[in-house]
């Protein structure tokens, strides 16, 4: 099983998306205004026809693609309805209405889709505009597949109690009350009843097949990043940075597991990264290859 991809790596990775995205925020009033009144205009018929939702109707309305996606990735249900009931105020927030957008998820360097602005965290912050709401949902699933949230995708898919916990403590959420928010509406409207189980070998294929996307995602966006900003990786090294064939340790990694993993022994993992004894810690990167 290949995972994320990270410390200095991803640091760097980190580095290059912030400044990307403090760049793309460098837009005047006027300019935000402009966009705005163009998006508006785009979906005029939509939003002309809009009917405010209850919550119950909203669940009605996007309880399928929550499964579904669910399926796809592990992510429970009632945690994607209960963050888009609570970031789109059931979709009836400017955001689901204008822009198709139901959890607040804003523009960083790598969208290329277009963009709307409001004041949030910051003035003028930029806002992902989606052709339907349906795109919402799935790009909250691809916006929750990046290294800081792996370790929820180990969860079982219907624990929504450690989805919830660990989306404050993987800094999805600044409210400290954030995952007792999502709870509340959890059970208010009872939406783990969408929640399903899955059994251990399920589990294992699951896991293997998102952690790997998410890696894969990682290197792609660094690889991105740096031929943006012109610096060319020397060939010489390209192959022990980049090709797959480095692991970065996660929470609840051992040596045996990650030896057993990639085909070695404990003993040749050690020797290859030149370890003097068992000890290993999160975000530390090993060659797994011989």
């Amino acid at each position: 099983m290949r995972k994320t991809t990270y410390p200095a790596f991803a640091i760097l990775l980190s580095l290059l998306l912030s400044a990307c995205a403090v760049h793309n925020n460098l837009i005047n009033n006027r300019e935000a205004r402009r966009n705005n009144q163009e998006i508006q205009k785009e979906n005029s018929d939509a939003i002309a026809n809009f009917k405010p939702m209850t919550s119950l109707e909203y669940i009605d309305h996007f309880k399928t693609i929550a499964i579904q996606e669910m399926n796809l990735y592990g992510i429970p249900a009632s945690i994607t309805l209960a963050q888009g009931l609570f970031e789109s105020g059931s979709g009836n927030g400017e955001l689901a209405r204008v822009a198709n957008n139901h959890f607040g998820i804003k523009c960083n360097s790598q969208w290329q889709g277009k963009s709307y602005y409001k004041d949030d965290d910051n003035h003028n912050d930029c806002f992902r505009v989606y052709d339907k709401a349906e795109d919402s949902y799935r790009d909250h699933s691809e916006f929750l597949k990046r290294p800081r949230y792996a370790n929820l995708f180990k969860l079982d898919k219907n624990d929504y109690n450690g989805w919830a916990n660990g989306l404050k403590a993987d800094g999805y959420a600044t409210n400290p009350n954030y995952p007792q928010l999502l709870i509340n509406i959890i059970k208010k409207y009872n939406l783990d009843q969408y929640d399903r189980s899955e059994t251990t070998e399920q589990k294992v294929k699951r896991e293997d097949r998102v952690l790997t996307q998410i890696e894969d995602s990682a290197v792609t966006a660094l690889k991105d990043s740096v031929a943006a900003l012109g610096d060319k990786p020397n060939p010489d090294n390209a192959n022990n940075t980049l090709s797959g064939k480095i692991y970065i340790v996660l929470q609840g990694d051992t040596l045996y597991s990650i030896s057993r993993r990639f085909g070695l022994t404990v003993d040749e993992l050690k020797g290859i990264n030149n370890l003097p004894d068992n000890h290993i810690r999160i975000g530390q990167k090993l060659i797994v290859s011989k």
